[in-house]
């Protein structure tokens, strides 16, 4: 472990939170998206974190980093609208494989691991910051 690496840790947490928040919005803002029944429907995303510095066993304090994106499984819900433009033959849409409630709890959870990882940064910076005003006297 390095000297600063306390705030490179919770550097690397911020940024991974600042991605999965990004993804939570893009998913909510594709929540009325439809497709026609027979195509792929928008399927939520899911960032995946991953450490940094080399496989599952890696030093301890090496942070992490978006690893990769998985998209929600399962069926589509169809809703049978036949005056819509998107519809097809047999008059069905495809809604997006999404969970706003589920959405909306990851949202909360991100958000708190972006802020406690941004009192992470904050608390080092402010004991670095100690540690120098001592050793200067």
């Amino acid at each position: 472990m390095t000297t600063f690496s306390a705030m490179d840790i919770g550097r690397t947490g911020v940024g991974f939170a600042h991605h999965w928040i990004d993804t939570l919005a893009h998913n909510m803002a594709n929540a009325n998206t439809v497709t026609p029944g027979d195509e792929e429907p928008f399927r939520a995303l899911r960032p995946v974190a991953e450490t940094m510095g080399g496989g599952p066993f890696a030093a301890s304090g090496s942070g992490v980093r978006v690893g990769a994106f998985v998209e929600d499984g399962g069926d589509p819900p169809l809703v049978h609208d036949p005056q819509h433009p998107l519809a097809d033959e047999d008059g069905y849409v495809a809604r997006p494989v999404l969970d706003m409630a589920g959405q909306m709890s990851d949202l909360m959870i991100a958000q708190r691991s972006y802020q406690a990882n941004l009192r992470t940064v904050t608390s080092a910076h402010e004991a670095y910051q100690a540690a120098l005003q001592l050793g200067g006297r």
